[in-house]
């Protein structure tokens, strides 16, 4: 790899850990805030802000095709760039907001700029030969540990002193990192690989119609769709969970959300580099995949909380089976189509966001509740790992239909799909 294109890497790494740290600096303050607009009427505020994270996930799910497919006309350098400037801007705006409706429009605004997490993939894959895509976008779930290890806690820290100045120091951080970008982000995608932007493709829908030539890549994101909704379901339920059955402290689910982020990190940053090309691909996904279905299980089995910790330790080896499948997926595509595809997976990832959390929140009431037909807190984890399997079984399917689709790289479609 040349050096700009190094440098283009570095600074793309960079830029997904922002873009985490950004909305893990949201976690500590978020309610306190919104409680804060809403004049102390907690059941409002908490209202409130199931709507705001809904708000962003919409965005998310709606307008990750249309920034991804925008990449494939345009470049991902403006994308990107025009994404960072725009994420910027709504940090200040939030930190100004008075009002709870300038707040959602924060919110929304947070959402499209986010939506720029697709093309953030794609440049990886446009940089990246075919047999090192997957352990590069091992770097996506580096970023996203770290951001989330760095941003609750550093949100945190400066709320001590004012709910606004996370919003401040958000800004300041997006903002010189698209000062830096303009000087040292190269372009990826070559004008000859690229193809006219599309409506029919820029949308959800059409993105999965436009990838339907690719019936290894639909079976994947079908797959990808069930992993994450068991993965968002863990999350959504994990300080509710070790807080009730366990009663643990906010500091010991504050340290335990720490420690996840940062074997997160360690996994897709490191020993994916060596544990793909050992183990190939296919491997490497379905073994991550069972081990990530066992871990959701063993966490809602574990009687005492010491024991999570030994869990996670094992199974934060499950986080090599996301680069797998992004690998596997990039490969089936059209360079042209990279941004496309990403577009479909950050669309995919995002309405989980929304859906995951419900089922998981919901099952974990009812097991919890007098009137459970079995008192059982672990049920959301055991959902959780149904939908890894159902997941494992739709990509062992998609395998099985065209066994050699994702081991080879797709040469550049021939015009609009």
């Amino acid at each position: 790899m040349s050096p700009p294109r190094k440098a283009g890497l570095g600074f793309i790494v960079v830029t997904l850990i922002l873009d985490v740290l950004g909305i893990g600096l949201l976690i500590p303050i978020l309610p306190q805030l919104v409680l804060e607009l809403a004049r102390g009427q907690e059941t409002a505020a908490a209202r409130y802000v199931g709507l705001l994270t809904a708000s962003y996930a919409a965005m998310l799910f709606l307008f990750s095709p249309v920034i991804g497919s925008l990449s494939d006309q345009v470049g991902r350098r403006k994308v990107l760039l025009l994404s960072l400037a725009g994420s910027g801007l709504d940090y200040l705006l939030m930190a100004w907001a008075p009002t709870l409706p300038w707040f959602f429009l924060g919110r929304v605004v947070s959402g499209l700029t986010g939506a720029s997490l697709g093309t953030a993939a794609a440049y990886i894959a446009d940089v990246s030969p075919p047999e090192k895509r997957a352990q590069n976008f091992g770097l996506i779930g580096m970023a996203f540990g770290l951001g989330f290890v760095v941003g609750p806690a550093l949100g945190g820290f400066l709320g001590h002193y004012s709910l606004r100045l996370p919003f401040l120091a958000a800004a300041v951080l997006i903002l010189v990192n698209l000062a830096w970008g303009f000087f040292v982000l190269p372009e990826s995608l070559p004008p000859e690989h690229r193809r006219p932007f599309d409506w029919r493709r820029a949308n959800p829908v059409g993105t999965l119609l436009a990838l339907g030539k690719y019936p290894v890549v639909l079976g994947l994101l079908a797959s990808a769709f069930f992993f994450a909704l068991g993965q968002r379901g863990m999350e959504s339920v994990w300080v509710l969970y070790t807080m009730h059955r366990y009663h643990w402290t906010v500091l010991q689910t504050s340290l335990s959300l720490t420690v996840v982020g940062l074997a997160a990190a360690l996994v897709q940053g490191v020993l994916v580099r060596r544990l793909i090309p050992a183990l190939g691909e296919r491997r490497s996904f379905i073994l991550g995949g069972t081990l990530a279905g066992l871990t959701f299980a063993a966490y809602g089995l574990a009687t005492q909380g010491w024991m999570l910790y030994v869990i996670l330790c094992v199974g934060a080896l499950g986080a090599i089976s996301a680069p797998a499948m992004q690998g596997l997926m990039s490969k089936a595509v059209a360079p042209n189509e990279q941004g496309l595809l990403q577009g479909g997976v950050s669309s995919t990832n995002s309405l989980t966001m929304t859906i995951g959390p419900l089922i998981a929140t919901n099952v974990f009431g009812v097991f919890i509740s007098p009137a459970a037909p079995v008192y059982l807190p672990g049920a959301p984890f055991f959902v959780s790992a149904a939908c890894v399997a159902v997941g494992l079984a739709l990509a062992v399917r998609a395998f099985r239909v065209s066994p050699g689709a994702a081991g080879a790289t797709a040469t550049t479609a021939e015009g609009p799909a």
